[in-house]
């Protein structure tokens, strides 16, 4: 682990790089036809959480697509120490690429991830190389009230201002060429649990850090999850659950 990547120190061995639980990833898998999938494809994978349980659940080869390498490494430990290495395919590339690398995908998933390359863009991106009535799992983060705390309006304005309301972004959805099939909103246990507990103290701890970028990225930690506790459930992440129209 570098001493100086803000990354590395403060996600390091995380099995979640994100809110979501393996319960949850289950709970939508489930809103999807009862059918095989022979081309599966996780997008903005992380250290490959959901991968595993899709694997496992599936019985497929997953494609396991990130940018960040030590994040795709981990998840290949992982996977053998699951005994279900045969069932995971790591590929380091921009998740942008993915038209470039796969054709006729059946199930692309991406669990809090589709933001990094814009969420209407990845949508329309991908949709060129699902098949036809193929399906796509996206969650993405979105307002869920009108009502929004004053800091915490302020804090997502700087952090992520193209954020919409779920309505708006179903609207989104369907203007791009997607039928919705179902939607569930992440509960909060989902942010806390092996998530924001361990980040927390982590980043608590990487606030003196001799290195400026290090103290920087612990500062937006912290702040974050401070915002969390005070948003009142004003957000969340939803999953949308998608079929190529």
């Amino acid at each position: 682990m570098s001493e100086t990547d803000p990354v590395e120190l403060l996600f390091g061995g995380m099995e979640k790089l994100g809110p979501g639980s393996n319960a949850d990833t289950l709970k939508v898998l489930e809103m999807l036809p009862k059918k095989p999938y022979p081309l599966v494809v996780d997008a903005g994978c992380g250290s490959g959480r959901q991968s595993l349980v899709l694997a496992k659940q599936l019985q497929t080869v997953i494609h396991a697509v990130d940018s960040h390498e030590p994040f795709l490494r981990s998840l290949e430990k992982r996977a053998k120490d699951a005994g279900i290495e045969h069932l995971i395919q790591t590929l380091c590339m921009d998740m942008a690429d993915i038209p470039n690398a796969f054709q006729e995908i059946d199930l692309l998933w991406s669990e809090g991830s589709a933001y990094n390359i814009g969420f209407t863009n990845a949508l329309s991106r991908w949709r060129t190389v699902i098949k036809p009535n193929g399906f796509l799992v996206v969650s993405e983060l979105s307002w869920l009230r009108k009502d929004i705390p004053a800091e915490v309006c302020q804090f997502f304005e700087s952090g992520y201002p193209d954020m919409r309301s779920a309505d708006q972004n179903l609207s989104v959805i369907q203007e791009i060429g997607y039928k919705v099939l179902g939607a569930h909103i992440l509960p909060k246990e989902a942010w806390i649990e092996d998530y924001y507990e361990i980040l927390a103290p982590r980043a608590k701890q990487l606030l003196d850090h001799p290195d400026d970028s290090v103290r920087s990225f612990a500062a937006e930690t912290v702040e974050e999850v401070r915002i969390f506790g005070r948003s009142e459930g004003c957000y969340g992440y939803v999953f949308y659950v998608l079929q190529k129209a």
